[in-house]
């Protein structure tokens, strides 16, 4: 697998859970066909996914691509599907990001899977519908389904059009909610945002 950067091993200082928006990625990746489970429409329509489980580190870099041999297997990767609908995503993830917290691919995906599972996401479809929507009403909201979460715990990601992306959650090292830094907050509180509904 193709590395983004460098091999960079360092103590893991907490961790953060990507979800992505679906219908803003797959907007322009409908006909794509690398994206076709998740763009085409043939395989449903997903809202939020799964991008990954991040293990953070110190000074505003964190570890990524530890050397490992273990590799996730097809069935692994298969039963990732519902909630991060790509096995090359998948296995980026565990490549990039699992190798630096657990041994082996299994207890990775495990882990994501309990953080994921965990999770109850605000009808986003309903939000984008609010007049004057903007970041900090959309933490408020999922920090009243998810206690306990509060709004400083939930990062958020827009494109340079103020479209959501992708909501980033950040946890201890003991999996625990706790408020993000800087980097990972992402959008201010008052930072106008639109839903895109994939219509």
């Amino acid at each position: 697998m193709r590395r983004d950067g460098p091999v960079r091993v360092m103590p893991v200082t907490g961790y953060t859970l990507a979800a992505s928006w679906s219908p803003e990625f797959c907007r322009t990746r409908t006909r794509q066909a690398s994206q076709a489970r998740q763009c085409s429409g043939r395989s449903g329509r997903f809202g939020m996914v799964l991008h990954g489980l991040w293990p953070d580190g110190r000074g505003g870099r964190w570890p990524q691509w530890c050397p490992t041999a273990r590799q996730p297997s097809p069935t692994l990767l298969g039963a990732q599907m519902c909630r991060s609908p790509s096995a090359r995503l998948a296995a980026r993830q565990w490549a990039k990001h699992g190798t630096c917290m657990v041994r082996r691919p299994d207890t990775y995906f495990k882990v994501s899977g309990i953080l994921w599972n965990s999770l109850r996401w605000p009808d986003l479809d309903r939000l984008s519908r609010e007049d004057g929507l903007n970041a900090g009403i959309l933490r408020q909201r999922f920090a009243e389904a998810n206690p306990p979460f509060q709004p400083s715990m939930v990062g958020i990601k827009a494109n340079a059009r103020g479209w959501l992306q992708e909501v980033r959650l950040c946890y201890g090292r003991d999996f625990m909610p706790v408020r993000c830094d800087r980097t990972r907050y992402g959008l201010a509180d008052n930072a106008p945002l639109k839903i895109w509904r994939g219509l």
